[in-house]
């Protein structure tokens, strides 16, 4: 039984150690210029710690029986964090073998915390519950009617999707960490992160999409002005 304590505790620390600095990280990479080399490098770090925080909650759910809401947090996180990254590397909407089996899992996944939920009764804020699972939802929905777009079209809007998943993954992160620390202010606690991420991924959205735009703009007038 001690041991088991001791392992339940290292893994506690692991998870909120990883969590932590994934969280600078994810600041960072918010703030730093996107398709440069330290946002990249500072990306890739941020989703090998989400990968440990993710780990590390998996078992803390499933092995040493941690709150299962966790489960759902954990999963919005991680399917987040690993759509958002194929999105940057393949750059196309071409149905892959993985990620429509990561899709499956997470579903799966859902419907197991929704028949947990169902069985033991609304035990956390219905607004925290619902907003969660539908945003998952959601997400997983998009990624299957997203095949049906034509290559040529998502080719325009592949680098805005990457920003709304990969600040959906900050932002869950963000949101299990203020809502574990900040317990007694919950809904608000988790639901606030949620807002704030929402305003992020407009603002962040908006601004490339101008910047776009505006390069489209200086092109057509380099090109008139110096004809090939």
């Amino acid at each position: 039984m001690r041991v088991f304590y001791l392992l339940h505790q290292t893994n506690i620390v692991f998870h909120v150690i990883a969590g932590s600095i994934a969280l600078v990280l994810g600041f960072l990479a918010l703030t730093t210029k996107k398709g440069g080399k330290r946002h990249k490098v500072v990306g890739d770090l941020f989703l090998f710690l989400l990968t440990i925080v993710i780990i590390t909650g998996l078992i803390g759910v499933f092995v040493f029986g941690r709150n299962t809401f966790l489960l759902i947090i954990t999963i919005l996180s991680a399917y987040f964090g690993f759509s958002g990254y194929r999105v940057l590397q393949t750059k196309t909407n071409q149905p892959k073998l993985i990620d429509v089996s990561i899709a499956i899992i997470a579903l799966t996944s859902l419907f197991y915390f929704l028949y947990y939920f169902k069985s033991i009764g609304m035990i956390w804020s219905p607004i925290i519950i619902y907003s969660t699972v539908g945003t998952l939802m959601m997400i997983i929905a998009y990624d299957f009617i997203r095949y049906r777009i034509p290559k040529k079209n998502y080719k325009k809007f592949w680098l805005y999707e990457h920003i709304f998943k990969m600040i959906g993954a900050f932002t869950a992160l963000l949101s299990a960490f203020s809502g574990t620390v900040l317990e007694n202010y919950q809904p608000y606690s988790q639901f606030l992160p949620s807002v704030l991420g929402t305003i992020l991924q407009a603002g962040f959205i908006v601004y490339h999409f101008r910047k776009e735009n505006n390069k489209k703009i200086i092109e057509k007038k380099v090109y008139k002005t110096f004809p090939k």
